[in-house]
């Protein structure tokens, strides 16, 4: 996986002055982030596309109100996560009938629902240190330094952590096909 850097705190704190060529910069150097985080998290292709843009207008039209120029990642993922989740409600009630076949059928997507469900709720019961660093490292795709740094923490401690994290969901998933698999309880 490409690995992209965030725009340096010294751009965002220019675009945030106004700085019109820093603006611009900032989110063409923002775009590769923004768009991997969308397709991560919207249902289709399209809505990624969609959801990326949208978050591209937001940062430009609101750098200015972003308090801290380290905070650029997290506030645009903040944005990307809402808006595919606006779009994922949506899509319900404007689906034209063409885009029936491509889509999966009721059951498939309950199905979907209730594995990210599960996902989800592993990944919520993780003490905070070991939730922060996988969320970090699997969900916004960060490297392993950057996290690191972010933490204010070893490469190692974040390894072990991200290690100790995976485990945990992989176990709380599996202890719930086994008991799905033996009847339940």
């Amino acid at each position: 996986m490409a690995e992209y850097a965030w725009p340096a705190e010294q751009l965002v704190a220019a675009a945030r002055r106004g700085d019109v060529d820093s603006l611009t910069a900032l989110v063409s150097g923002a775009h590769p982030n923004v768009q991997r985080f969308a397709r991560s998290l919207c249902a289709t292709p399209e809505d990624a596309q969609d959801a990326a843009q949208e978050a591209l207008i937001i940062l430009y039209r609101k750098v200015g109100t972003l308090r801290a120029s380290g905070a650029l990642a997290s506030w645009m993922f903040r944005i990307v996560r809402n808006e595919c989740l606006r779009r994922a409600r949506t899509i319900g009630r404007d689906t034209a009938p063409l885009r029936d076949e491509a889509r999966p059928s009721a059951e498939e997507e309950a199905l979907q629902r209730l594995e990210a469900g599960r996902v989800a709720a592993a990944i919520a019961a993780l003490p905070a240190d070991q939730r922060q660093v996988l969320i970090m490292r699997d969900v916004q795709g960060l490297s392993g330094r950057m996290v690191a740094d972010a933490l204010g923490i070893g490469t190692a401690a974040m390894k072990s952590r991200l290690h100790r994290a995976r485990a945990a969901v992989r176990s709380s998933l599996a202890d719930v096909d086994g008991v799905r698999a033996g009847g339940g309880r």
